[in-house]
C-alpha cells in the first residue's frame, strides 16, 4: 500500500495535534499521607514541597528555587535548602532565610483529602 502526500500530511498533523493536546492536559496531583509530613518540617515531592509548620496546618510550595530555577532538594528541620547555590527558606511561610535568592518560595494551594494532602497546578 502506498501513502499519498495528502495521507502523510494528514497523519503527521493528527500526530502533532494529539501530542500537543496531551502536553496541555492537566497534570496529576502530587499527594502524600499526612502522617508522612513531620510536624515542624516538610517533605519534598517531585514538583512541590508540602510542609506542616504546626500540627494540623499544611502548606505547599513549588520545589523550584526562585534564585536560578534549580530544584530545592534538602529538608533541614523547619527549613528547606537549594543545594545548587545554598538558598535556605522557611517552611512556615516560604520566606528566604539566607543565600543568594532575593525572594521566597512560591506558595501553591493544598487540598485536604482526608488522610492525605495533595497539590496540583
Amino acid at each position: 500500500m502506498t501513502c499519498s502526500r495528502r495521507m502523510f500530511l494528514l497523519g503527521t498533523a493528527t500526530t502533532f495535534a494529539g501530542a500537543f493536546l496531551a502536553a496541555c492536559g492537566e497534570a496529576a496531583p502530587e499527594e502524600v499521607a499526612k502522617t508522612d509530613v513531620p510536624v515542624g518540617s516538610a517533605v519534598i515531592l517531585d514538583k512541590f514541597i508540602i510542609a506542616q509548620p504546626t500540627a494540623g496546618t499544611y502548606v505547599a510550595y513549588s520545589s523550584v528555587c526562585p534564585h536560578q530555577q534549580k530544584k530545592i532538594t534538602k529538608v533541614e528541620g523547619d527549613t528547606v535548602k537549594c543545594t545548587a547555590h545554598g538558598s535556605v527558606f522557611s517552611i512556615a511561610d516560604g520566606a528566604r532565610v539566607s543565600g543568594p535568592a532575593v525572594t521566597g518560595m512560591r506558595e501553591v494551594p493544598v487540598t485536604d483529602a482526608g488522610d492525605k494532602v495533595s497539590v496540583a497546578e
